[in-house]
């Protein structure tokens, strides 16, 4: 690997936030039609929760961070996550060393499922995700409306197995 796994902060701020737009741009990774702000970014994920894979360079090449899915205490062990890599460091190992991060965290903090809802044309990201245990649990169709067209979502998720 060329590249390391740190702590997202907010000095990775508009490099995280460049990448998200490419995503957003490219149609299959988000119902978002423009990357959010730093602040909004930065107050709807848990900060134990989210990092940056670091070029040689310093460049951000990705990120992955999750948030709460619900307030209600039986939920407390459920997060979503979002992972994305920029353009040019697709297929480095880049998206799976910060899934494998995004794993180790969680399953310290004692959370028992990592969800996600990924467009079914996304086959790059569902493939990484069944390669890094997680499974689709089902298809939520025309869940959304984006770009005028009415899309599925796959819902995938992790359940650890250090929990009983």
């Amino acid at each position: 690997m060329n590249f390391r796994i740190e702590p997202l902060t907010w000095a990775h701020a508009d490099q995280v936030l460049a990448i998200y737009q490419a995503g957003v741009d490219e149609g299959n990774a988000t119902f978002e039609t423009t990357a959010p702000g730093w602040a909004a970014f930065d107050a709807a994920r848990l900060a134990e929760h989210r990092f940056a894979a670091i070029g040689p360079d310093g460049q951000v090449l990705g990120w992955v961070a999750a948030s709460k899915v619900s307030d209600r205490c039986a939920y407390a062990g459920v997060v979503e996550h979002s992972v994305y890599v920029h353009p040019g460091a697709r297929g480095r190992g880049v998206a799976r060393a910060l899934l494998d991060a995004l794993i180790t965290s969680t399953e310290a903090a004692g959370i028992w499922t990592i969800q996600s809802g990924i467009f079914p044309e996304n086959a790059a990201s569902l493939a990484l995700h069944q390669r890094a245990g997680f499974r689709v649990i089902g298809t939520r169709e025309r869940i959304g409306l984006h770009r005028g067209v009415w899309r599925d979502v796959a819902l995938l998720e992790r359940r650890s197995p250090k929990i009983d």
